[in-house]
Parts: C-alpha cells; structure tokens; sequence
C-alpha cells in the first residue's frame, strides 16, 4: 500500500482508517505484545515519522482499536442476549444465561481480551492526557451501554451493574493470558501433561468466574 501526501481531511481520514485496519489485521497474526510501529509503517506503506502525523504512538493507535472492538462487541452481544435470555426466568436462571452468553461471547473475540488484558498495563501509557482522556470518556460510554444491556436482564444487580461490568472485563483480560500460551509453554505442557492445569480455556473459565462474581453481587432470594 502506497499514499501520496493528504492533501484533504477526507484523505487524512482515509489513512487514518488504513493504518487502524492495517494494526487490526495484525492483531489477528500476532498477540498485542508483538505489534510494532516500525511494522505497522512497513505494512501500511508509510515512513514511521508519517505514521505518527496520525497517531503519537503504537498505544495510541491499539486505544483507539479497542474502543472500535468494544462498540462492536456490545453491539453482538445485544442481539445474542435478545436471542438466547428469557427475561421471564426466575433471577438465578437468568444469572446463568448471562453468565453463558458473556463467555461465549468473549471467548470468540480473542483480540478485544488480549487488548483487555494489555490496557492498564501497556496500552494506557506513551500517550499524551489528551489522547487517554478521550478514550476514557468513550470507556464511559461503553460502560454506560453494558451495564444498561445487563440491567435489562438482571435489575436485581441495582448499582452493582457498572461494577459487574468493570469486572466481566478486566476478567476476560487476565484469564485470555492463561488461555493462549506461547510456543515454548505449550511445549512444556506436552512434555509434562501435569503443567497444563495452568492453562485455562477462556470460555470454561470465565463462566466460572462470571458465575460467581454474579452469585456474590445478587441479592439472596
């Protein structure tokens, strides 16, 4: 891919849009850890210091990636919870169909995990105020959706909806750590089939977890 200078804010735009789908695709290759700028400008066709016109760093870049999956994570996981949640159900069979959609759903979008995992320890810094403040207030919104999605089918969590929110995220971030080992650790785990109780399948383990954060946040019947 090759560009000529940005002339228009319609062009700027367009390379915007370039360099955020050329990051996308190699997240689906390499976890986020392996994602580089010098990378990212070889793919994307532009010289590093041209890359940077448009983002001030590779965190900046990855930030603004993670709020694109988001939105469409929750977009998916509203329909799924039409799809597969009775809101008839008593509360604790409820309970459970969130918990099983929440992990499912999770569990597929393996990128917006290992994104999860990595913002408060990586992505979240080499960015300027501005740039982090405007994630954050797009993070509000976000929240603001979710936990308004679980109200719908669980009112029982009141106030502990935004909190079970928070949480059903950073959890799916810590736990997709355990569930991707890199190469040299997989080998280990066939070569010592004991080792492998660390390694976690996500979707197994996130239920469990989910069920019972929900099991301590929900009133007692």
């Amino acid at each position: 891919m090759t560009f000529q200078r940005a002339r228009t804010e319609e062009q700027r735009e367009v390379r915007r849009q370039a360099i955020l789908d050329t990051a996308s695709a190699m997240l689906d290759e390499m976890p986020v850890a392996a994602v580089t700028l010098n990378e990212l400008s070889r793919r994307v066709g532009l010289a590093k210091p041209n890359v940077l016109r448009y983002f001030e760093s590779r965190e900046a870049v990855l930030l603004e990636l993670l709020d694109r999956f988001l939105q469409e994570w929750l977009t998916e996981l509203a329909d799924e919870s039409a799809a597969g949640i009775d809101e008839n159900l008593p509360m604790a069979e409820r309970a459970a169909a969130v918990a099983e959609i929440l992990s499912h759903s999770l569990s597929g979008r393996v990128v917006l995990c290992d994104l999860f995992g990595a913002q408060g320890s990586v992505l979240e810094h080499n960015v300027s105020v501005e740039v982090v403040a405007r994630y954050k207030r797009a993070s509000l919104d976000r929240l603001t959706t979710m936990t308004a999605l679980l109200l719908k089918y669980l009112p029982e969590l009141g106030e502990n909806a935004t909190l079970f929110s928070l949480q059903t995220m950073v959890m799916a971030g810590a736990l997709s750590a355990y569930s991707t080992p890199p190469p040299s650790l997989q080998a280990a785990y066939r070569a010592e089939p004991d080792l492998a109780r660390f390694h976690l399948e996500l979707r197994d383990y996130l239920k469990l977890a989910l069920t019972a954060t929900l099991l301590g946040v929900l009133p007692r019947s």
